[in-house]
C-alpha cells in the first residue's frame, strides 16, 4: 500500500502569523493533529502539531501571543505519495515524528500520520494472523 492510499487530503494550512490559539482552535475545528504551516514570502513549508503546541503551553507560553511561526518545525521530511507505508514508517521512526507532509510538484497534497499507518495495517496484518491460526 502507498502513502496516497492512507494519507489524508491537506485539510489545514495555516500562515506564521497565527497564533498558536487560532492554530489549535483550527485543528481542533478540523480534528486534525497537524498543520501545514505555508510562508507565502519565503515559499517555505513547515509544520505545527498538537505537540508543538503542547509543548509551548506546558512551558507556559502564552497562546493568544506565541505564533505559529516560532514553533514550526522548519527542517521537514517529506514524503511522496509514493512511497510504501513501510518508507513513511521508517522515515518516522528513524526521525521521531509522528506526521509526514506529502508532497507533489505542485506542492503539499496530504499528511500521513502513525494513525493513518496503523489504520490500513491492521486489517492486512489480522488477516494474515488469522489465517496461520
Amino acid at each position: 500500500m502507498l502513502v496516497r492510499d492512507a494519507m489524508s487530503p491537506v485539510t489545514l494550512t495555516i500562515g506564521p502569523a497565527h497564533t498558536l490559539r487560532q492554530a489549535a482552535r483550527l485543528m481542533s475545528a478540523r480534528r486534525v493533529g497537524a498543520a501545514v504551516v505555508q510562508d507565502g514570502d519565503s515559499g517555505g513549508i513547515g509544520i505545527l502539531t498538537e505537540r508543538d503546541i503542547l509543548d509551548a503551553v506546558g512551558a507556559d507560553r502564552n497562546p493568544d501571543h506565541e505564533t505559529a511561526d516560532a514553533h514550526t518545525t522548519r527542517d521537514v521530511v517529506f514524503a511522496a505519495p509514493t512511497w510504501t507505508l513501510a518508507e513513511a514508517a521508517e522515515a518516522m521512526a528513524r526521525g521521531g515524528f509522528r506526521h509526514l507532509v506529502v508532497l507533489d510538484d505542485h506542492g503539499p497534497v496530504g499528511i500521513v500520520s502513525v494513525r493513518d499507518i496503523v489504520r490500513c495495517w491492521i486489517p492486512v496484518h489480522s488477516a494474515g494472523a488469522g489465517a496461520a491460526a
